[in-house]
């Protein structure tokens, strides 16, 4: 996978910055980044899916939302997120079908724990080359 994000260095947690041409391919860049720091996203066979809907006041705050509902996939049901299809994109709500694989120890390594994403310092913004999102993640 050619990386759609890069990390950016925080004195408390870490973050990273993601890009897209679109405003759903942020959004889906987003969660596949976010994954692929948890484990190894070319590991995962996308063996199951399942729909999530998510709504926000604007852009940065369904960004934080649609990341803590997918975020919620891993802590709370130990599903880990190969890819997202954003089937609906506005302002304020976000549709997706999402690709995932059931947790097995035997064959996910996980290379980071993380908490949540947070408000700090968030961003997502349209700029001339595309869209652009900075988000802090708790660990």
């Amino acid at each position: 996978m050619k990386k759609k994000y890069h990390l950016i260095d925080h004195t408390a947690d870490f973050g990273i910055h993601v890009s897209g041409t679109s405003s759903k391919d942020l959004f889906a860049n987003a969660a596949e980044a976010l994954f692929d720091v948890i484990t190894d996203i070319d590991s995962l066979t996308g063996h199951d899916s399942c729909h999530i809907e998510v709504s926000g006041e604007d852009w940065s705050d369904l960004m934080i939302n649609w990341l803590r509902e997918i975020l919620y996939l891993w802590n709370g049901k130990e599903r880990l997120v190969k890819s997202a299809n954003i089937t609906s994109l506005s302002e304020n709500k976000l549709s997706a079908q999402v690709v995932f694989d059931p947790y097995d120890p035997d064959r996910h390594a996980i290379k980071t724990e993380i908490k949540a994403a947070t408000y700090h310092q968030i961003q997502v913004k349209l700029t001339p080359s595309g869209w652009t999102a900075r988000i802090i993640f708790d660990i």
